[in-house]
């Protein structure tokens, strides 16, 4: 069902405007986005008409933009994604773990995405391997899926990592190692070493030329300047943030599917948009129970400019396998932890010959819905042939 109002709705009223009044500021990949989410599921990128081969109802399916910071695009993207993954999962306890940049330090990567926002990535996901190799842990080498994301509830730059971790890890010895059913690692260790490999490759990044620093932060292209503003954060404890292990396979799917392909806002945190601003749900962490659910509203400027914080580098991975989970490694892995287990591998699905039928069934009666018209960007479809459609009707 379509939302009320959508992200879509606020970019083609208030993003001309907005591109106007920031001319020069705005990448062509951040114009390219607006225009994406603007055009989805419109005639500007064509589409085709499906009719109902029992009752004759027919409805106009437009084209998707299948950008992936689209609110539109994603659940289908997710759901491809996780059928792929469903097949991963192991019979074992998996655990939550967040790894997040202090302020200081987002605010440079805030002017240096790619180069931070990878870091992080390395950095996080070598100190759970490192502190899940030592023996005075775990001692294994553990699996990681991880996930970028950049904002707060309310669309403030907040970058920080999500990691799913199978509870537990092949040992030097060819052994499966169970972690303990409620805890995984020390979080206190974990942020200690996170904060010193960040920090450490941070300062080798600056030495070597390959961060820049804009308005606010010019000053610190100066390098006593850049470790004078590094000084506190060395000193503060940097969060590391576990939760309590899922309660199955199907809790860690239910929540891959929520995090995976989410965006910065969905259209269903959406209130309302008119002279005011835009008005949207967000939580306050800083608040308990019922009152950290609250309400924001924010000009229509200010609302396109927060969404816009939050477009990622062309070509960057947002999910990433560590470890066990690796790309290179990752079948060989899952074959040798379920041999371990004494685990059966999981069943493979069937090939069918056919291809899949993926549209929708009539939503009068039931039946199969065929396409009969394929139309091109930027037309509208024809009137359906009355031969074609014995009880015709108009579209929803």
């Amino acid at each position: 069902m379509r939302a009320s109002l959508e992200v879509a709705d606020i970019f083609r009223v208030a993003g001309p405007a907005y591109r106007a009044a920031h001319a020069g500021h705005l990448s062509l990949h951040q114009l390219k986005v607006m225009s994406a989410i603007e055009h989805c599921r419109t005639a500007a990128l064509g589409g085709h008409v499906e009719a109902c081969k029992e009752c004759g109802h027919w409805r106009i399916a437009y084209n998707s933009c299948r950008n992936r910071h689209c609110p539109k695009c994603q659940g289908a993207a997710a759901r491809t994604w996780l059928a792929e993954r469903e097949a991963d999962l192991l019979p074992v306890g998996y655990f939550h773990v967040v790894f997040t940049l202090p302020d200081e330090v987002a605010g440079i990567a805030f002017h240096n995405k790619a180069v931070l926002y990878d870091l992080l990535f390395r950095a996080a996901s070598e100190t759970m391997l490192r502190i899940a190799a030592d023996p005075k842990h775990l001692g294994a080498r553990i699996g990681i899926t991880a996930v970028l994301h950049t904002w707060g509830s309310a669309l403030t730059h907040h970058p920080h990592v999500h990691m799913i971790v199978p509870g537990g890890g092949i040992a030097p010895d060819g052994r499966w190692v169970s972690s303990r059913p409620a805890f995984l690692l020390p979080v206190r260790v974990l942020g200690a070493l996170f904060r010193r490999l960040f920090l450490t490759r941070l300062i080798a990044l600056h030495d070597s030329g390959q961060l820049a620093f804009f308005g606010a932060t010019a000053h610190l292209a100066e390098r006593r300047a850049f470790l004078r503003h590094l000084s506190p954060v060395r000193k503060k404890r940097w969060v590391v943030y576990a939760k309590p292990p899922f309660g199955g396979p199907e809790a860690v799917l239910a929540y891959l599917a929520r995090y995976t392909h989410r965006v910065a806002i969905s259209n269903r945190r959406l209130i309302d948009f008119d002279e005011a601003g835009v008005t949207f749900r967000y939580k306050d962490y800083r608040r308990e129970g019922a009152d950290r659910q609250r309400v924001m509203t924010v000009s229509a400027d200010e609302f396109i400019r927060r969404f816009l914080l939050h477009i990622l580098p062309r070509g960057f991975h947002r999910i990433r396998h560590y470890g066990l989970l690796a790309a290179s490694c990752r079948k060989a892995s899952l074959e040798r932890i379920r041999a371990l287990l004494a685990v059966a591998p999981p069943a493979e699905a069937e090939v069918s010959e056919e291809p899949a039928d993926e549209s929708r069934p009539c939503p009068c009666c039931g039946g199969r819905m065929v396409v009969i018209e394929v139309f091109e960007r930027g037309h509208q479809p024809r009137a359906p042939p009355v031969a074609a459609l014995p009880n015709r009707e108009s579209p929803p």
